[in-house]
């Protein structure tokens, strides 16, 4: 895939998906949440009931002392006992609910972190087995903004958006059921605003949803847009863009600033709607069932309604119309969670387009033997052919040389070898297996890989170096270094080996950088190499100590390197020149320069018999 922006899955239901996948081994915790929440608010409700208990028998004398579920035998007869038996009851009501709402808190808690931690890594993982085109596609911001902004919405709605529409369910639905036991026709006034809710309610949710899933793409673009030049800031810094650069993020905030706004307009309407209805349901119950008490059943009711029955009633009424007032709440953070729930199924379920075949083999123990067969290729989403037609063949312990101008295909011919890229056609083998047949992590073992732009990690020396071969200890990593030509600066630099190199190996030069990359390689002992301008940013003398050491170490191994500098590649037993794509040349560096074409040319240059290069040089160079 490429691309500027991860796409977001295309499931119906990607809230329940990501769920269902990542939070079946914590079942039990989210169960047992669940079950504590809604006792915990069933209990909550019932001193309500209580209240009205109370002042029909001790203040109107409306009905006899009894209390639901509790035979008459077992209560007290005497006025002041039964009191203090209903305040008891109510307190220990309180009490129980408390406790199980910490249970419910723990548990949801728990789930809600574990599944944020599952569906992070699961994300990573996923992530980290795309291909190297997905990267060169997709910004870095981007794929941040679902690993870490919607990972974390994700986690809020579980932990409080979720447990919030369980709330307002279990509210609606005890507090409904004690309404129609104790007055069914008062009920249905005080219920009357239920359907309106529901309407809005969903009107807003169809309104809203598309506005949710553009929001959660801008953050990602804003964040794409920050890390690019924060990235970049020693450019931007150089260059003077600090207010070119300025505007880009103004804006890239202000479109985010404009899809939030659209959402916020939607939601802002949609939340006095709601207070208007709950609020006209708690008007409606209050006059009737007031009138009711005091002049009698008015129009079609006939039920007898007592003070203690209102004022429960009023009670239940205004515990109603929180819970319902949180619906555009829950639902708010629902779209959310849905939106940020779609993009990290955009990138979990995402699959390579580098898939690893189910009989695939291990590369082991190669002897280096390097055929390339008719081999072309196009990147994923262009027409332009960066390979044409390439074949050639490598004897075991070969060391070649890869030349050619700027953009002739030099490291995309190797990235193959590594199978960062397949072939559109023809093949890449080792030893006479195509490497699509190879299990990517024998092939990766088997070659050792020095990038021209190598990536140092934030840690130490050591710790890089150590990198491909974490069991290696200080002698070996030190031994590697020397090889490598880096022992004496890091023997100088504040804390040895254990000097830490900053982001993206920043407290070091390029030459630095360079060679403790070749070190990395050399410490993990490969049956290939792969040294993509290895040396580009060191000086002459360093090259010269480098290439003597690479030279005892690549004796027995085959090692292609691609080099500007020829010097580097001119003992090589063979050496390849490519140019636009196609390999034109290939031989030696005497059987080269004898036949006068394409790297004669280049050498001419290097050596400074610029006046002497034939005309169709200076006009391909043009």
């Amino acid at each position: 895939m490429s691309g500027d922006a991860v796409p977001a899955g295309d499931h119906d239901a990607p809230l329940s998906r990501v769920l269902t996948t990542h939070g079946r081994a914590h079942l039990p915790e989210f169960v047992l949440g669940g079950v504590a929440s809604v006792f915990s608010i069933a209990l909550e409700l019932v001193p309500s009931y209580l209240l009205g208990v109370a002042i029909d028998v001790f203040f109107t004398n409306e009905r006899p002392f009894s209390l639901p579920l509790i035979p008459d035998a077992w209560l007290p007869t005497a006025t002041r006992e039964q009191f203090v038996l209903l305040v008891g009851l109510a307190f220990g009501l309180y009490l129980t609910a408390a406790a199980l709402a910490w249970v419910n808190s723990l548990a949801w808690n728990h789930f809600a972190q574990h599944l944020q931690h599952e569906v992070r890594t699961a994300a990573y993982r996923s992530v980290q087995g795309f291909e190297l085109a997905f990267f060169e596609g997709t910004q870095t911001g981007e794929v941040m903004s679902v690993l870490n902004n919607d990972i974390n919405q994700l986690e809020e709605f579980l932990t409080t958006g979720l447990h919030n529409a369980m709330r307002i369910v279990t509210r609606v639905v005890v507090i409904a059921a004690i309404m129609f036991w104790l007055n069914w026709q008062l009920a249905f006034v005080a219920l009357l605003m239920v359907p309106l809710l529901v309407a809005v309610s969903v009107g807003f949710v169809r309104r809203i949803q598309p506005k949710y899933g553009a929001v959660r793409e801008r953050v990602g673009t804003l964040n794409a847009r920050l890390e690019n030049n924060l990235g970049g800031i020693e450019t931007v810094k150089a260059y003077t863009n600090e207010d070119f650069e300025s505007g880009r993020v103004t804006d890239a905030s202000r479109a985010y600033l404009d899809d939030q706004w659209d959402a916020i307009r939607v939601r802002v309407a949609f939340f006095p709607v709601l207070r208007v209805l709950t609020a006209t349901g708690y008007a409606l119950t209050f006059l009737l069932g007031g009138w009711w008490v005091l002049f009698g059943p008015p129009l079609v009711f006939t039920e007898p309604l007592s003070p203690g029955v209102l004022v429960t009633f009023l009670l239940y009424s205004r515990r109603f119309r929180y819970p319902m007032r949180r619906v555009g709440e829950v639902l708010d953070d629902y779209q959310y969670a849905r939106a940020a729930a779609a993009r990290i199924l955009g990138i979990d379920e995402r699959r390579p387009r580098l898939p690893e075949s189910d009989d695939a083999v291990n590369l082991v123990d190669p002897d280096g033997r390097v055929a390339y067969e008719g081999v072309t290729f196009r990147y994923p989403g262009t027409e332009e052919v960066v390979l044409d037609d390439v074949t050639f063949t490598v004897d075991p312990g070969q060391f070649v040389g890869v030349v050619g101008p700027t953009g002739a295909g030099k490291t995309t011919l190797l990235k193959l070898l590594l199978r960062f890229y397949d072939a559109d056609s023809g093949s890449v083998r080792i030893d006479g297996h195509d490497v699509r047949d190879l299990t990517r992590a024998s092939l990766r073992e088997a070659v050792g890989y020095v990038s021209q732009e190598p990536y140092l990690f934030h840690g130490t020396v050591a710790e890089n170096v150590r990198y491909g071969r974490a069991d290696a200890d200080r002698a070996a990593v030190i031994e590697a270094s020397k090889r490598a030509g880096a022992h004496e600066f890091v023997a100088e630099l504040p804390d040895g080996y254990d000097t830490t190199v900053g982001e993206r190996g920043v407290k070091l030069s390029g030459g630095q950088r360079q060679r403790l990359a070749i070190a990395r390689a050399l410490l993990t002992d490969p049956d290939l190499f792969v040294l993509d301008e290895a040396t580009s940013h060191v000086d002459n003398e360093t090259e010269s100590v480098i290439r003597r050491q690479l030279a005892d170490l690549t004796a027995d191994r085959t090692t292609f390197a691609i080099a500007h500098r020829l010097s580097t590649v001119r003992d090589a037993d063979q050496i390849l020149v490519l140019d636009d794509g196609r390999l034109v040349e290939q031989g030696t560096h005497e059987e080269l320069l004898a036949r006068d074409g394409l790297y004669a040319d280049l050498w001419a240059v290097q050596v400074g018999s610029v006046e002497e290069l034939p005309e169709r040089f200076a006009d391909g160079a043009g």
